[in-house]
């Protein structure tokens, strides 16, 4: 097509309604501030992210849940737990520490 072509059909098919209405559509699209497809797609991904923290809290409270439950009912895991995460130690008894 040569420029005079190109020209006859913009004058024909784009006219200003419609250029317009493309403007507008543009506008509330990409640039609205409240809801722009951008920010969407920013918040959706930001959704995604939440929910795999949530999935990954609800393992760990799972986890703590039943260690509780364990510690209420067993002596031994009490012993346990607490000569290894506070380093408790029974009279006459040495602790060797490896980090």
């Amino acid at each position: 097509m040569d420029a005079k072509n190109l020209y006859n059909w913009f004058r024909r098919y784009i006219t200003v309604p419609l250029a317009g209405v493309v403007c507008f559509i543009v506008y509330v699209c990409f640039f609205n501030e409240e809801n722009s497809v951008i920010d969407r797609i920013k918040y959706q991904k930001q959704i995604e992210e939440l929910h795999g923290e949530i999935a990954s809290n609800r393992d760990s409270l799972e986890y703590y849940r039943t260690l509780n439950a364990n510690l209420e009912t067993d002596r031994e895991n009490i012993e346990r737990v607490v000569r290894e995460r506070y380093r408790m130690q029974r009279p006459n008894e040495d602790i060797y520490v490896f980090e």
